[in-house]
């Protein structure tokens, strides 16, 4: 049976967040002191680590990347 397409976003979120080396891949993680990691983010720092973070960031390509790997 074929995984819904929020199925598959939650998986390559989570997956893209479990392969950042650190802390605060995204936004809304939380940095060692217990703060939210914000602009100090991978995500929000222009150039290097482009982590997926939100549903809006995971393309209707790249899910379908994804099934297609997965057949």
């Amino acid at each position: 049976m074929a995984q819904s397409d929020a199925v598959i976003i939650d998986t390559m979120i989570r997956e893209s967040k479990a392969r950042y080396v650190g802390r605060c891949a995204c936004p809304d993680d939380l940095a060692k002191n217990g703060a939210r990691c914000g602009k100090r983010s991978a995500y929000s720092k222009p150039g290097g680590a482009r982590p997926l973070c939100y549903a809006k960031d995971v393309s209707q390509e790249m899910i379908s990347a994804y099934r297609k790997a997965r057949r």
